[in-house]
């Protein structure tokens, strides 16, 4: 346990995330009384421009820093505080993170912002090791991932279009890992034609709005979209396709994802709306390990699903895959890749295993505390060398909290199947407007520059039953946006 005090709630999570970052797992608590019951206390005062420090262990020495920020703003005081925590922790633990003080989930949007200035990779490089402290093979990789959304980001008019988002929140069960908000079809089935009853008319809704113009990519995701079934599938993308223009539609990705939800029928409804780009996610190809993390199909299912779709004609096909599994160690990473690679998918998203609180893995830890999760330098190592041997190259990158051995998620995919909506939405470079239970519409703004954000209900229940809540928070959003244009 580990006692914080901060004495300003505007470097609050700063603070937090920093800890957490060399402490995963240890419960953070403010309350005075349990002070002395903490196995480290960490006290921070913030005045203007002066920064104190004191972190100490139980038992141990206090760690004091005291500095000045070279000038009274915010983020320069975030970041020196967090380099003085790590200056603290890494000595204290005598830990290193390869990412540094970058704890936030972008951290390519450092190096592309500086791209975008025409700073050349040594400069960006240089900043990333000294303000930031990250390493090189973090650095470089950050950079040229940079570099290949840059010139993916070039030859789209991101500025001035738009994408859509459309939230399937169904799936066949819910995976030990996931804390994302999805529905068990058995449960939810009856449901399903009355959520796309609801989902219709809030996109409707923005059809209306952006009167006539077609958005730039598409993504339906989830939960697992293809829970719906092949009539289902039709009357939604029909749907879609009467609403908007999708002439200039640039890409339009079905998240297939768990292949015991894939059928022939399914896959023959999106190619007969021209839909190319699907991902079918198998996580791992052990089977000890999907029976674990509670997938509830087989490594045969998984292979039978690819090449039914190749056979259907889907010619851009990714596959997601996560390290750091529980149970898992190099030789299951290995068996995984080379049965991937007898695929040969056309992308490829690695994840390391993030474990978030709602995840059943860690409600119910006690129930599984006695499995391993490993993930080191080798077996990422490993996972780039394949994607590389495959043709790839990687595309886009982020990072989540409590994030197996302090890694990242990297999109590789080859020349042309790179997916243009993750980079939009990952870079936060275009507004996404979202639809469906749980959606977050993301509005881009430039002047000043910041994020607005109209979320959605999470629960399928209340989204049927308060639809127009939804469509209405969207229109005070617009309705306001353009009163402050023409004032």
């Amino acid at each position: 346990m580990i006692y914080m005090s901060i004495n300003t709630h505007d470097y609050d999570n700063d603070v937090r995330v920093m800890t957490g970052a060399f402490y995963p797992g240890n419960r953070i608590v403010t309350d005075t009384a349990l002070r002395n019951d903490c196995d480290l206390c960490v006290e921070v005062i913030v005045e203007s421009v002066k920064v104190h420090i004191c972190v100490t262990p139980e038992g141990g020495k206090e760690h004091i820093i005291d500095c000045d920020s070279p000038e009274n703003d915010r983020k320069v005081i975030r970041n020196m505080l967090k380099r003085r925590l790590y200056d603290i922790y890494s000595e204290i633990t005598g830990r290193v993170l390869p990412w540094g003080t970058l704890t936030g989930i972008r951290p390519v949007k450092i190096p592309l912002g500086m791209i975008e200035k025409g700073y050349n990779d040594n400069v960006i490089k240089g900043t990333l090791n000294k303000e930031y402290y990250v390493n090189d093979t973090k650095a470089e990789l950050s950079i040229e991932v940079a570099h290949r959304e840059h010139r993916m980001l070039e030859k789209t008019d991101y500025l001035n279009g738009y994408s859509l988002y459309i939230g399937i929140p169904f799936c066949p069960t819910t995976c030990l890992y996931c804390s994302f908000t999805s529905y068990p079809l058995s449960m939810y089935r009856d449901k399903v034609d009355e959520y796309l009853d609801a989902l219709i008319k809030e996109l409707t809704f923005i059809s209306g709005y952006m009167n006539g113009r077609g958005p730039d990519t598409i993504y339906i995701g989830g939960g697992t979209p293809t829970t719906l079934t092949a009539g289902q599938s039709d009357r939604l993308i029909s749907s879609i396709e009467e609403l908007f223009d999708l002439n200039g539609l640039e890409e339009f990705t079905v998240e297939a994802g768990r292949p015991d939800s894939i059928d022939i029928d399914k896959l023959k409804i999106l190619r007969k709306h021209g839909i190319d780009r699907i991902s079918i996610n198998p996580q791992t190809m052990n089977q000890k390990t999907l029976d674990l993390i509670g997938r509830r199909h087989t490594v045969d299912q998984v292979v039978d699903a690819f090449n039914m779709a190749r056979e259907c004609g889907f010619g851009n096909i990714n596959m997601d895959l996560i390290v750091g599994l529980p149970g898992e160690n190099k030789e299951d990473v290995r068996y995984t890749l080379n049965r991937v690679g007898i695929l040969k998918p056309d992308s490829l998203t690695v994840h390391s295993l993030a474990i978030k609180r709602a995840a059943a893995l860690n409600i119910f830890k006690d129930k599984y505390k006695g499995l391993c999760s490993e993930n080191t330098d080798e077996l990422m190592d490993m996972t780039y060398d394949f994607a590389e041997s495959m043709g790839m190259k990687p595309y886009y990158l982020y990072r989540q909290k409590n994030m197996s051995g302090n890694f990242e998620n990297v999109g590789f995919a080859r020349e042309g199947a790179e997916g243009l909506y993750n980079i939009l939405i990952m870079e936060e470079k275009q507004t996404i407007l979202a639809a469906g239970a749980n959606a977050q519409t993301k509005i881009v703004c430039n002047s000043p520059p910041r994020v607005d954000r109209i979320e959605n209900v999470k629960s399928v229940d209340d989204y049927i039953r308060r639809t127009d809540e939804m469509i209405e928070r969207k229109r005070c959003y617009f309705n306001g946006k353009s009163k402050q244009q023409a004032d």
